[in-house]
């Protein structure tokens, strides 16, 4: 059973972190939708808080208690700086002498 909990929770995270992405890109005008989206991360969030209770309830770690080891974090599970957007320079002209 503690594996299909640690499943749940990680698809848990993901769908939170969907969410919030989600809720980012909204456009100005639409509040049905960005109302709608900020209830629907409210459930999901405090879906969330309860299964990493009941994951911690298991005994097993979770998560955040591994972050505190020494151990770096794998590439894939760190977040990347937004890229730098530049402009592209145009190449320099050949002088004709």
């Amino acid at each position: 059973m503690a594996k299909t909990i640690d499943l749940e929770l990680t698809r848990a995270e993901v769908e939170v972190i969907e969410l919030e992405a989600r809720l980012r890109v909204v456009p100005m005008n639409d509040t049905q939708l960005s109302d709608a989206l900020k209830a629907a991360l409210v459930a999901k969030k405090e879906r969330l808080a309860k299964l990493r209770t009941q994951h911690a309830a298991n005994g097993r770690p979770n998560r955040a208690a591994e972050d505190t080891s020494n151990k770096p974090l794998p590439l894939h599970a760190t977040r990347r700086p937004p890229l730098k957007r530049s402009v592209p320079q145009r190449p320099k002209a050949k002088s004709t002498k």
